[in-house]
């Protein structure tokens, strides 16, 4: 059983490219573990991060709408999804190791709230340590999963997790794939969404922006993903007139979706909703589930709440707000 595993990594050698990482290289995980007979150790992290309950948790919560009652938005879930199939793509094409990418894709947003951005917004504001998703989603794979155990995810997945989005860049191709695949994924996806909505029209994007990128939401994603394919070499980059038009569409976006009153409304109740949750919390440690409660007792109490509202659905949230504070019906 264990030559599978070994000619996997074999083909690795001879069918990467040298800037890829093969997985017989990787710099390990933190509690070392005997290899698996079929699956690399990357394969394994994707898989990990598949079956664990932050990934299933993704379906119920916020991309950009918040809670839509349309079964055809998106949400944190199928982004991720949408992120790793442009990764994948762009990993095979230039010979990474399309596990490793896939693994990072897959995980880069486990850590975040409910409400998108916005609870993100609050959890930041309300806590004495600050909040960012993605510092969130590494914690989510090194303490919070499989019982407080974690899920001893490899250094390159978890180095992929923490810088794909801000900051510095990931120590591997793999990692920086899945950054501008994240770009590449929620401008397009959320435009998609906008339109859907009646926020604003395909018409609306500048004409030539259309032109160049093109008119459809599938023609703009292969404009940038060919971009990226055929100018990554040391490093994974558009061509300047592509990555102009790209900054430009995204600055599109922000002023015409992010910003806009009607799409975004309903998220000035978001800073309420988890201040509430939050002080209660704090207030009376001992409602959190007992998973959290251990939290409390070994990193305080505020890292606890955080961690328990960072892991809520929207419609949880939305029920434990409505427990607390919303009068229930008497009943006999």
């Amino acid at each position: 059983m264990d030559n599978i595993r070994l000619r996997t990594q074999q083909q690795e050698h001879q069918l990467l490219s040298t800037c890829a990482v093969c997985s017989d290289e990787s710099r390990g995980r933190a509690v070392p573990e005997p290899e698996d007979a079929l699956r690399t150790c990357f394969q394994r992290d994707r898989d990990r991060i598949i079956h664990c309950k932050s990934f299933r948790r993704l379906k119920h919560k916020t991309q950009v709408f918040l809670s839509p009652e349309s079964d055809h938005y998106r949400t944190r879930l199928t982004h991720t999804l949408e992120v790793a199939q442009i990764a994948r793509t762009i990993a095979r094409a230039l010979r990474l190791n399309e596990d490793l990418t896939e693994a990072i894709a897959l995980g880069h947003d486990l850590g975040h709230t409910p409400f998108g951005h916005a609870g993100e917004r609050a959890l930041d504001s309300l806590t004495p340590f600050g909040f960012t998703h993605y510092e969130q989603s590494v914690r989510v794979c090194e303490v919070l999963e499989n019982e407080g155990k974690g899920l001893n995810l490899t250094a390159e997945v978890l180095d992929g997790i923490l810088c794909h989005t801000k900051g510095r860049q990931a120590a591997t191709l793999e990692g920086r794939v899945v950054r501008i695949s994240d770009r590449i994924a929620y401008i397009n996806h959320d435009i998609d969404d906008a339109v859907r909505a009646g926020v604003i029209a395909e018409t609306d994007i500048p004409a030539d922006l259309r032109a160049y990128l093109g008119d459809t939401k599938s023609n703009r994603i292969t404009t940038m993903v060919t971009s990226v394919v055929e100018n990554s070499v040391d490093d994974i980059r558009m061509d300047e007139k592509t990555q102009e038009c790209f900054e430009r569409l995204h600055g599109f976006l922000f002023d015409s979706v992010y910003r806009n009153p009607v799409a975004k409304h309903e998220e000035t109740k978001v800073y309420g909703l988890v201040k509430g949750l939050y002080d209660h919390y704090v207030a009376n440690p001992s409602l959190l589930p007992q998973e959290y409660a251990v939290i409390a007792e070994r990193q305080g109490t505020e890292r606890a709440v955080t961690d328990y509202i960072a892991g809520m659905t929207d419609h949880y949230a939305v029920v434990c707000f409505e427990d607390i504070f919303v009068p229930g019906s008497w009943k006999l």
